[in-house]
């Protein structure tokens, strides 16, 4: 995918004048140039050197009167089904674009690409070519926030065959990362190995020319991003390393190695740890149950391991960091250890997810398993939660929806958060409102969590609350966390939710392992509503919640299908 496009040539421009414009502005490339009538080609060593030529020179420089237009190249038999997608606004959340991606079909993947602008940068896959065209149709040139978005195919390896012609400049094995190498494996591959360093030993590990980091990255058959301008004026910068587990710790120890003695050589006098970046979601299985796991990972190499604190978390950092001490040797085992605890992690929560199927939700915009730097994605605050309507879940807008949470009452001030803090980040990630209700009682045991959202937020929102009960260990070490939900009917489609003599709410429970409960003489509320209680762990509640919805979307088909005709004097089109 290295190998460029370059559009809008001017009829006298040369190999020598692409020469120049590439070496002004130091990007790598494999000569020669290709010129042809109006347009060009060229190769670049990796990824990373064709984004930099992407976003540095497209519609950018003026070459002999003519703005050039840079894009991948992509032979035809490849504009399939895959996009890239730049110039995103840098505060856009994934959910808002999600939710414009989705306009145009259904997304089968969003994956950001690391870059050194201040937009962000995602690859996308459609189900199918003629989405895809659509999208590219309608976002390319859109403008988003001040922002235009440019919009390009890049090369599908799924897409059928194609003739097949020898490059210009092809010779050799295929490079690492290049398009003839096929999609990247799932699983491991798709967890990177993400680091913390200290700001002044960035230059070391880059190497003069850039010299000492592709030796890195030739070595361990790696992809290593050194994420310079993230945090303008931090103190340490993420780099991100994409390999094989194996290739990973090799690399990790060769910078450690390069960070250790360029400290000797200037004569820094703090020890230098290795700092690893762990995303939230899987901080509390590498800890264990009462820390054993962190204990025996210690134990066994010779380390000392902390973790910083969940209030370091921000919107834009869902990582916490992990601080190794030791020898280069014990340090390198233990990474090794840890990053074997994560991939655990994350192989499970995907097997979970896979194995659940829950209905109803789009699991792509959840962002709750990452393959990457997690921020990295775009983020902007989420629609306005006013714009669903109250908090009945039949009356509002029909893709939010009202659930109560009930959660242990001493949990209260770890949920909010000093000042706040943590409500109103979880609120933001989520893009759900949440509130906690007064106790209804002084003794109460329970304290109500009102969660107001569409069903991707109650997702996002319920499982950080079940995950951030089990951690700050509201629950005993082999206790599993179960809270009871409650969702509002109306009162005449309880009946259905229930079925004949009981049947509908018994599959419904034997399907999602949940007790599910409509509690016999109730009084319907002032909107004539009545209560459903869901009781379980996290993804039973989820299956259970969402088969409800289920069964009130089909009573409101239902209801609308049955109504009279309107009369024709007051007959208006229906808003679509």
């Amino acid at each position: 995918m290295n190998k460029l496009y370059i559009g809008n040539v001017s009829e006298e421009a040369t190999e020598k004048d692409f020469e120049s414009v590439f070496e002004s502005r130091k990007i790598p490339y494999t000569a020669p140039f290709l010129v042809k009538s109006g347009f060009a080609f060229v190769d670049c060593p990796d990824e990373k050197a064709a984004m930099k030529a992407i976003t540095e020179l497209s519609d950018k420089v003026d070459l002999l009167g003519k703005v050039l237009r840079v894009e991948y190249s992509v032979p035809k038999h490849q504009r399939s089904c895959k996009l890239q997608i730049r110039n995103i606004p840098p505060h856009m959340q994934w959910e808002a674009l999600d939710s414009m991606l989705a306009e145009y079909g259904t997304v089968e993947s969003c994956e950001q690409v690391n870059t050194d602008t201040e937009t962000a940068v995602v690859n996308v896959r459609y189900s199918t070519r003629d989405q895809a065209r659509l999208a590219l149709e309608k976002l390319n040139c859109a403008m988003t926030e001040n922002c235009s978005l440019k919009v390009s195919y890049i090369p599908d390896e799924n897409a059928p065959e194609g003739p097949r012609r020898r490059s210009f400049n092809s010779r050799g094995p295929p490079r690492t990362g290049s398009p003839s190498m096929g999609p990247r494996p799932r699983g491991h591959a798709d967890m990177p190995l993400r680091m913390s360093v200290p700001m002044q030993f960035v230059g070391a590990i880059i190497g003069k020319e850039g010299g000492t980091i592709r030796n890195i990255t030739k070595q361990t058959h790696s992809k290593i991003d050194i994420h310079r301008k993230e945090n303008a004026g931090a103190a340490e910068k993420p780099i991100t390393i994409h390999s094989t587990p194996e290739g990973c710790t090799s690399a990790c120890q060769i910078i450690m190695d390069i960070m250790r003695k360029e400290a000797v050589d200037t004569k820094f006098n703090e020890d230098v740890p290795l700092k690893i970046l762990v995303h939230n979601n899987f901080v509390g299985r590498l800890i264990g149950k009462e820390g054993r796991n962190l204990k025996k990972i210690e134990q066994d190499t010779g380390t000392q391991i902390s973790i910083s604190s969940y209030q370091d978390l921000t919107m834009c950092n869902p990582e916490r960091v992990v601080t190794i001490m030791g020898s280069i040797e014990n340090v390198i085992k233990a990474q090794e250890e840890i990053m074997k605890k994560v991939l655990e992690s994350h192989d499970s929560d995907r097997a979970a997810m896979s194995s659940t199927m829950i209905p109803g939700l789009n699991l792509n915009s959840l962002g709750l398993f990452p393959s990457g730097p997690q921020c990295g994605g775009p983020s902007m605050p989420s629609m306005p939660l006013g714009a669903h309507g109250g908090h009945s879940s039949y009356g509002a807008h029909p893709e939010s929806e009202c659930v109560n949470l009930f959660i242990p009452a001493q949990a209260v001030g770890t949920m909010i958060g000093r000042q706040g803090a943590h409500i109103k980040q979880l609120s933001h990630f989520a893009g759900a409102s949440i509130k906690i209700a007064p106790a209804e009682e002084k003794e109460s045991q329970l304290r109500n969590m009102i969660i107001v959202g569409p069903p991707e937020a109650q997702f996002k929102a319920q499982c950080r609350i079940f995950s951030k009960l089990k951690e700050e260990n509201f629950f005993g070490p082999k206790e599993e966390v179960k809270l009871e939900a409650q969702i509002k009917v109306p009162s005449f489609a309880a009946g259905r939710v229930i079925g004949k003599g009981g049947k509908t709410v018994t599959e419904l429970q034997n399907l999602s392992c949940a007790e599910v409960v409509v509690p016999r003489d109730q009084t319907p509320d002032e909107n004539d509503e009545v209560v459903v209680k869901i009781t379980g762990h996290f993804f039973a509640c989820q299956l259970a919640q969402r088969k409800i919805q289920e069964i009130l979307a089909q009573v409101r088909r239902q209801q609308q299908q049955v109504k009279p005709p309107p009369s024709p004097q007051g007959h208006m089109p229906r808003r679509k």
